[in-house]
């Protein structure tokens, strides 16, 4: 029930809240929720179709581009364009509505844009010219690497 004021404007009961309100904290969890379960598919088709270095990078707070950011190798430009085949066929299936792809054609750098999460599969090479990893703070597999190497050599 609505009150009234003097002026004879209304106002909201604040005991019922507004619907469209009340779930927008659901509504946004549950795209975190579905962005996770398709970076995890997406990851999954990578790995099957033995792609290297599968970084997945948290973009949460980061950027409101997307939520998550995977970046992955091909072994050759061959590999790199199946994989985006296979990445954008997998998103497809998923239920990913707009789903674009660029840099098919030379697939040096394919670019992956599904809403929610972006998917760079790049040839090994280019990767490390790029380096998306360190411009948007995930761990590069070569920085991977030398922590384990590290943390092996520290004496217990």
């Amino acid at each position: 029930m609505s009150g009234q004021s003097l002026s004879g404007q209304s106002h909201p009961d604040p005991s019922q809240a507004d619907a469209s309100q009340a779930g927008q904290p659901q509504a946004a969890a549950a795209s975190s929720h579905a962005s996770a379960e398709l970076a995890r598919a997406i990851a999954a088709q990578l790995e099957d179709d033995k792609a290297e270095d599968i970084l997945e990078i948290d973009l949460a707070g980061k950027s409101s581009m997307a939520d998550t950011m995977i970046v992955a190798s091909g072994r050759s430009q061959r590999h790199v364009s199946a994989l985006a085949d296979h990445v954008a066929r997998k998103l497809k299936n998923e239920g990913a509505q707009s789903v674009r792809v660029e840099g098919l054609p030379n697939a040096d750098w394919v670019l992956i844009d599904a809403g929610d999460v972006i998917v760079h599969i790049f040839r090994p090479e280019v990767r490390q010219f790029y380096n998306l990893e360190r411009i948007w703070g995930g761990e590069t597999p070569a920085s991977a690497q030398a922590a384990n190497v590290q943390a092996m050599d520290r004496p217990s």
